[in-house]
């Protein structure tokens, strides 16, 4: 891995570059842009239920979202962004095509652009930095709006041949890129499949289309929201024990919906770490999963974080 790909890990300290923490008025800014999401899907649930939303539309989003929302924390993040680990061949396959279900690109370009992210965070050249337009309140909401989706938006392509020619040297995940328009189809026709058939011994369109609204639809939705957040809230809020050289910060509650992304100042400064919830009760569901995979022999050369390791980085007080 090179430098382009993890991104520098020397740190200043929090706070040295950026400057001054976040005050009242900032973290009212993020509140508007992460819990009213949030709280509109769960009133939906609430108000829904019984008429537009069934436990079986819960079950089936809640399996796919664990399946996709891992595919890219452990498939598209930790393996192919960051090398934490090696799969073997059909392993890596699964976890690209997991990865792709959660519709947010293919592994190759979604690498791409994370690599950059390491190397310029949270200076130009970062392709969804919230602090991209400047400190004050109305300039922290346009950096939250473009860090969360608006640099999606964003003609600039990131150059994949600078930042993953590895990756574009693998058969599998140019294949993998190649089957997006079907995994995409699969993504969302597989839970209107799943809802139509389960348990009404005959078909019924009406469970089909409601499992396809909440277990395709709002599930998607909601892993975006999850992922982009990471990009926005973790970069803008949050506790800083270790020593980064940007405003990476861990924010606990989005740990289990982000399958332990949100632990994200470790993250950037210990890139290649496969656990990024490393302090005592931090929760990292992707980290045990890749745990599993080890102990069933499927991945080897896991980057673990250790004591020492861990010291170095931690911000002396």
């Amino acid at each position: 891995m090179t430098a382009a790909e993890t991104g520098p890990t020397t740190a200043t300290g929090p706070g040295e570059y950026w400057g001054e923490r976040m005050g009242t008025a900032d973290r009212v800014v993020v509140g508007i842009f992460v819990g009213v999401p949030f709280v509109a899907v769960i009133a939906s649930i609430v108000v829904l239920w019984g008429w537009g939303v069934t436990w079986h539309d819960l079950v089936i989003g809640a399996v796919m979202y664990l399946i996709a929302g891992h595919g890219i924390t452990v498939g598209y993040h930790r393996l192919f962004t960051h090398g934490a680990f090696k799969a073997n061949r059909p392993l890596k396959v699964v976890l690209a095509v997991a990865g792709s279900m959660a519709i947010e690109g293919d592994p190759i370009t979604w690498a791409a652009d994370h690599r950059r992210h390491h190397q310029f965070s949270d200076k130009p050249g970062d392709p969804h930095s919230p602090w991209r337009f400047g400190h004050s309140i109305p300039a922290l909401a346009k950096g939250m709006l473009w860090a969360h989706v608006g640099w999606t938006f964003n003609n600039e392509k990131t150059n994949q041949q600078r930042y993953v020619p590895d990756l574009l040297a693998d058969r599998d995940l140019v294949r993998v890129q190649q089957w997006q328009p079907l995994i995409a189809l699969f993504s969302f026709g597989a839970p209107a499949v799943a809802g139509g058939l389960w348990g009404a011994g005959t078909w019924d369109a009406g469970a089909a289309w409601s499992a396809f609204f909440w277990a395709g639809l709002v599930r998607i939705g909601l892993l975006h929201h999850v992922t982009w957040s990471i990009n926005s809230i973790c970069h803008l809020t949050g506790d800083r024990p270790f020593k980064a050289r940007d405003r990476s910060g861990n924010v606990w509650w989005l740990c289990l919906l982000s399958g332990g992304e949100s632990w994200h100042n470790l993250h950037h400064a210990d890139p290649t770490s496969a656990r990024h919830g490393v302090l005592r009760g931090q929760i990292d569901t992707s980290a045990r999963v890749i745990r599993i995979f080890e102990r069933l022999g499927w991945v080897r050369d896991v980057r673990w974080p250790d004591e020492r390791r861990i010291a170095a980085k931690t911000v002396k007080t």
